[in-house]
């Protein structure tokens, strides 16, 4: 019996141990383009430092409900969960810290204030696509397993992994420039535009897709009904999304409420892409 439990423990060993390997890949996948991206340093450098605490625990929340739908290895209780979302972080961190170093953007006469804060923003997307490198890394019976968890999870979970896929997207273009550019260069009519076509290609994405575990709508649900509550929902989440990120980013300060809602409507095309596709992306 004891040679028994020690294997065991071995098998179970390498299998985190391959967990934390697929982890340091989906990282490295899903964190590399803001890695690269200039205006991601300089959040490091100027973001309120009570945004960037409030940002870890949102963005630490996220990661837990990701780590029961397709964590980087199977999990089945609160505290495994909270445990793998730990290591997702610390994934990102160490993953950020390195290639930052590689890439010469952390400096050695630095201080210490602004290179914890390259870091923690680094931090969030690669936590992401650490605590999701099953799904993109894994076997068919994994993903087996996250469908059948999001069938138990109902529509709440569908909304919860639309917020997650909103929130990956938005973390890609929410920094740049263009964003506040292209938001000044369209009038209303414009960004009345922009919407429809979001809700339009939510509702095509999702349906492509598949609702939940299915391929189509959910029995008895109406075209109409399914617009509303997967579609114009979802739409809501990536607009919600949006505008937290622009304001944990520091791009709503001093603006018009004009300029802050065509800014989030510009945001939110991207953020509702990253909704619609959820289910490829996380």
């Amino acid at each position: 019996m004891p040679a028994r439990t020690g294997t065991s423990d071995e098998g179970a060993n390498r299998q985190y141990a391959r967990g934390l390997a697929r982890a340091f890949g989906g990282a490295l996948i899903f964190g590399f383009p803001m890695l690269m991206t200039m205006e991601m340093w300089w959040l490091g450098f100027y973001v309120d430092r009570m945004r960037l605490v409030l940002f870890f625990f949102v963005s630490f929340g996220l990661l837990v409900g990701l780590s029961h739908f397709s964590g980087f290895e199977k999990t089945t209780r609160l505290s495994d969960n909270l445990m793998d979302s730990l290591a997702a972080y610390g994934v990102g961190i160490i993953a950020s810290a390195v290639l930052l170093s590689l890439f010469g953007v952390l400096e050695a006469d630095m201080p210490m204030g602004e290179v914890a804060g390259k870091i923690a923003i680094q931090s969030v997307p690669a936590g992401i696509g650490a605590i999701v490198a099953r799904k993109q890394m894994g076997e068919s019976g994994e993903d087996e397993d996250k469908a059948e968890k999001e069938r138990r999870a109902g529509y709440a979970g569908q909304l919860f992994l639309m917020a997650a896929g909103a929130m990956f997207l938005a973390l890609n273009v929410a920094p740049t420039e263009e964003m506040v550019l292209i938001s000044y260069k369209m009038t209303p009519l414009h960004a009345l535009g922009l919407v429809l076509l979001s809700i339009l290609l939510l509702h095509a994405f999702v349906y492509a897709v598949g609702f939940g575990s299915e391929k189509e709508l959910p029995e008895g649900t109406s075209f109409l009904a399914g617009i509303v509550h997967y579609s114009v929902a979802g739409y809501g989440i990536a607009l919600l999304v949006s505008l937290y990120t622009l304001w944990t980013f520091g791009r709503t300060e001093d603006l018009s409420t004009a300029a802050i809602v065509m800014m989030t409507v510009v945001l939110g095309f991207p953020a509702a892409l990253g909704a619609a596709s959820a289910r490829l992306i996380v």
